[in-house]
């Protein structure tokens, strides 16, 4: 079972998640086969506060 992990900051609609999780699997199952059943995504929203990029956090 692959499993596709997207990390990225709140505020997208639930429709544009629904699209993100349709085109990543498609994506998956194009380049590597397999079935759409058996393509796991997950979502997680991290607040800009909780980033950190070169050493410093973004918030």
């Amino acid at each position: 079972m692959p499993h596709i992990s997207v990390s990225m900051y709140p505020g997208r609609t639930q429709e544009q998640k629904r699209e993100l999780v349709a085109k990543l699997t498609d994506a998956f199952v194009e380049t590597c086969g397999g079935n759409r059943e058996g393509v796991w995504v997950v979502i997680n929203e991290v607040p800009a506060e909780n980033w950190g990029v070169g050493g410093e956090l973004r918030g």
